[in-house]
């Protein structure tokens, strides 16, 4: 198989497997069928450090195909995300290998957290990126200069792709496959694999709700937790400031102080956890959610999904009920 069709994900202690493999496997099978039709399919394998095998996050041990330093070209370099990713980032012998294949591949990516040894080796740099919903911020932090998008399933910036958490890895290499040949051939990838060719929506449908500031000052934080015990009621600037015994101009202003987000921010969040933990285990409809929550109608909740989580009420039911839903 020519180099010009390599691809090398790079592993290390305490990676996440599945972004690896994930990878792996949508590279297998884009080889299958390009090599049932007569054209050329992918060399997949694993470079490490030394060339041994590597001890995942999950327990399993993977072989490596290439030590890093024996690789002279690749086309796609992959890497890899997981509880690793803190000392691969500081480990300069792989931090300079990877500057050398990148400068030589075709294309360079991430998976998950591998975004941070990336950044590491000074290859996002006034790029856009994203990384698990989880590390986006300390991307950000770290890394002032990349330009991080937090709801992205994956990115690409010219030759520089990255996504989001583990199973968006396998988002990632489908679009490749796809870039590479057609949509069509990775549409059966996916059907393969049981899963979609283009998710819909942004990865924070997945990520953990109301991962706000609890407020230091004690009639803030009273008012967060009134709020959060029933989002349905009347939750105005001017009611809010009566329960924190504030005027509306300085409670707005302590409340963004301490929070982080406007009093109107939070209460719209508090309303979307609301309707999520109801689509996800309830039948109610739509409709009902939306009153249920103090959002207004159907249409509102359907435009607060689209603006919050770029997915629809309906999308996210059929993704994350545990209920049959109603007619």
């Amino acid at each position: 198989m020519p180099a010009a069709n390599r691809v090398a994900i790079v592993a290390f202690a305490e990676v996440q497997s599945l972004d690896v493999t994930g990878p792996i496997e949508v590279f297998h099978g884009a080889s299958q069928l390009l090599q049932r039709s007569g054209a050329g399919g992918y060399e997949i394998g694993i470079a490490t450090i030394d060339g041994n095998p590597i001890r995942c996050s999950s327990g399993i041990t993977l072989g490596a195909t290439w030590a890093l330093a024996d690789l002279s070209h690749v086309h796609t370099l992959l890497i890899a995300g997981g509880t690793g990713t803190h000392l691969a980032a500081s480990d300069p012998t792989l931090i300079a290998e990877i500057r050398r294949l990148a400068d030589l591949a075709g294309r360079v990516g991430s998976i998950c957290t591998g975004a941070f040894v990336l950044a590491a080796a000074g290859l996002l740099h006034e790029r856009r990126a994203t990384t698990h919903w989880a590390s986006v911020q300390r991307l950000a932090e770290r890394h002032p200069t990349i330009v991080v998008e937090p709801d992205s399933i994956f990115t690409r910036d010219g030759d520089i792709w990255t996504s989001a958490g583990v199973t968006a890895g396998i988002d990632l290499a489908l679009a490749m496959v796809a870039d590479d040949h057609d949509d069509e051939t990775a549409r059966r990838i996916a059907q393969w694999l049981v899963m979609y060719l283009r998710r819909s929506g942004g990865q924070s449908q997945f990520s953990t709700p109301l991962n706000l500031a609890s407020a230091r000052r004690d009639e803030i934080r009273r008012t967060q937790e009134w709020i959060a015990t029933d989002p349905s009621r009347d939750c105005s600037v001017t009611r809010l400031a009566e329960h924190a015994r504030m005027s509306p101009r300085n409670f707005a202003r302590v409340f963004r102080s301490e929070v982080g987000v406007t009093p109107a921010r939070y209460v719209e969040s508090c309303r979307m956890d609301v309707a999520r933990s109801l689509l996800e285990t309830s039948g109610l409809t739509i409709a009902e959610i939306a009153r249920r929550t103090g959002v207004g109608d159907a249409a509102t909740l359907h435009r607060l999904f689209e603006r919050r989580l770029a997915t629809t009420p309906d999308a996210y039911r059929r993704h994350f009920s545990r209920e049959r839903s109603s007619p």
